[in-house]
């Protein structure tokens, strides 16, 4: 049975291609779609249509205009939204240095790791910007989101500041977490950001727990604010999470499942991995959405759908979001012993998430190149000094070592009398 999702009914489109390039276009010609894909895949790496009468003349802040991105959306068990944005220029401008500042403070990871200041697992986001944004700006802060260990980024757009976000991939004590954390383990209880997780999967459980809590604190007939659990193709296919998703459904609960598909799960292909690429109908009897996640103005129209959903009772969402990461899977994977730099190079061509906003700057709200750049040039100029104060930074003292971790009654941090190390002698007691 088909569910009616937002305001806006359309026809249900043929199959549609999210991701065009590559290998996309190969699974869905395999599918038997040959032609159908072919034909999606070049109508989808053109520019969004924008509806208005006179685009060049919107300049101010004030004008607004409907951007129209025909086969963004497909449907499962569920009538996907509009294919469709209102937007203005303030707003695509407050995307685009949100997405910016992430790339350039991933970017600088990449080069902190190399000179072994960052050490450790370091997993990078660049590449899947819109995913982050967009997801951000359809929900609000009584929202509950978490994460994987991929998660510099979400931090950032769930409060965090980037001097924060690499002081605590330095181990110092200005760090986010006060330098305990590391790259896996951002948190933000003020933004009920929960944080990476790093084992593969494990923050699915946790969200639906705080999609539970969310349904029990809501007086019955309100809507309830929802949990997100975001995870990679690599574990789609977990146990844990089918077991998670069974709850949410027989509970009703208000929770959204968000598979960000950066096509490889470490090294290893969807193909290779999935018995079932559409992981968009992993639920079965739950709905589930495929969303085109190099454009965050997809992103953002098809998460506030889903949480429209989700808040008002109908129970979860699958959502699956068609993205590429530049990086490897870390910063110990080179990123191409499994895939050739020319299918990289073809994507940050055609698809990158940064290019899509500026161009839609430059046609439409009459943006110049070079105030784009002069707005770049400011973000380069502010991540490196967040860089400099982050490493002007200590690790955090011994007395930080037990904090955190026990609670008196009153709900303070307690030390224990003992701290175990390696040697009785080199043990810490009161």
């Amino acid at each position: 049975e088909k569910v009616r999702l937002g305001n806006a009914v359309i026809p249900r489109a043929r199959p549609q291609l999210l991701l065009p390039p590559d290998r996309s276009l190969e699974m869905t010609m395999i599918r038997g779609v040959g032609r159908v894909g072919a034909a999606v895949a070049r109508r989808s790496c053109t520019a969004p249509r924008v509806v208005t009468s006179s685009p060049r003349a919107l300049s101010t802040a004030a004008d607004v205009f409907k951007v129209e991105f025909p086969g963004a959306f497909q449907g499962h068990r569920i009538e996907p939204p509009a294919a469709e944005a209102v937007t203005s220029k303030a707003e695509l401008l407050e995307y685009f240095k949100l997405m910016y500042t992430m790339r350039r403070m991933e970017i600088t990871c990449d080069n902190e790791y190399k000179a072994r200041t960052i050490r450790g697992f370091c997993h990078l986001y660049d590449g899947q910007e819109a995913i982050g944004t967009g997801v951000n700006a359809a929900l609000s802060l009584d929202d509950s989101w978490i994460t994987s260990y991929r998660c510099h980024c979400i931090m950032l757009a769930r409060g965090g500041s980037v001097e924060g976000i690499l002081a605590e991939l330095m181990g110092n004590a200005s760090g986010q977490t006060g330098g305990k954390g590391g790259s896996m383990h951002f948190y933000n209880k003020s933004h009920n950001f929960y944080g990476g997780q790093g084992i593969v999967g494990a923050q699915v459980p946790v969200g639906t727990g705080l999609a539970f809590a969310n349904k029990y604190k809501t007086p019955p007939g309100e809507r309830m604010p929802v949990a997100i659990a975001c995870y990679g193709d690599g574990a789609a296919n977990q146990g844990q999470i089918w077991e998670a998703a069974n709850m949410a459904a027989l509970w009703k609960l208000p929770m959204i499942f968000v598979i960000e598909n950066n096509q490889y799960g470490m090294g290893t292909s969807t193909p290779r991995s999935s018995s079932n690429t559409e992981y968009y109908t992993a639920g079965n009897l739950i709905p589930g959405m495929k969303i085109d996640g190099m454009n965050v103005l997809s992103v953002r129209e098809g998460m506030k759908a889903a949480k429209e959903y989700a808040s008002t009772g109908n129970g979860p969402l699958y959502l699956e979001f068609s993205t590429y990461r530049y990086h490897g899977h870390s910063m110990s994977d080179p990123g191409t012993t499994y895939r050739n730099r020319d299918e990289i190079a073809a994507m940050r061509a055609t698809r990158d998430p940064i290019d899509h906003i500026k161009k839609l700057l430059m046609d439409y709200c009459a943006a110049t190149d070079e105030e784009l750049k002069a707005i770049e040039k400011d973000i380069r100029a502010d991540v490196a000094a967040a860089c400099d104060r982050a490493k002007a930074s200590k690790p955090p003292g011994l007395d930080q070592l037990t904090t955190n971790i026990y609670l008196d009654a009153n709900g303070k941090d307690a030390h224990p009398d003992v701290v175990r190390m390696p040697t009785y002698q080199a043990s810490i007691r009161k």
